[in-house]
């Protein structure tokens, strides 16, 4: 199997210290949005895909996608605990400030964040304030 040799993380993370994406798993572009995907905002709130499965390993998780068929492996635990957790915050910035990351080492969890997101690992969620629209107009 083709991969990343991703060394591990140190005291200065980077995102490829974070996230390790094999080269024949990766898509156009090589992380960057595609086909009229929304930019990453690190301001809306995101959520694990549906489709997606995390299964924890030594050294993180292994992140599988069953609808694009694409792997990830998220080298920190701090990572996998933030990707848990998105989904309870309004925003991937409040999300990582009430992860107890700290603030030195949030442009690099950023940058990992997006790079899932471009790959479809995750979603923008609904806001937690929005209501769905009504299948049934309101009488």
């Amino acid at each position: 199997m083709r991969g990343l040799l991703i060394a591990p993380a140190t005291a200065s993370d980077t995102a490829a210290g974070l996230l390790d994406t094999p080269a024949d798993a990766s898509g156009p572009g090589d992380g960057a949005s595609t086909g009229g995907v929304d930019a990453f905002d690190p301001s809306r709130p995101y959520t694990l895909h549906p489709r997606v499965a995390l299964r924890p390993e030594p050294f993180g998780a292994l992140a599988y996608h069953y609808g694009n068929r694409r792997l990830n492996f998220l080298r920190s635990h701090d990572l996998v605990a933030l990707v848990e957790d998105l989904g309870n915050h309004p925003s991937v910035d409040a999300a990582l400030a009430a992860s107890g990351i700290a603030e030195r080492r949030h442009p690099a969890f950023r940058t990992a964040l997006a790079r899932l997101a471009a790959s479809d690992f995750l979603t923008v969620a609904p806001h937690p304030n929005e209501r769905p629209p009504a299948d049934t107009p309101e009488t």
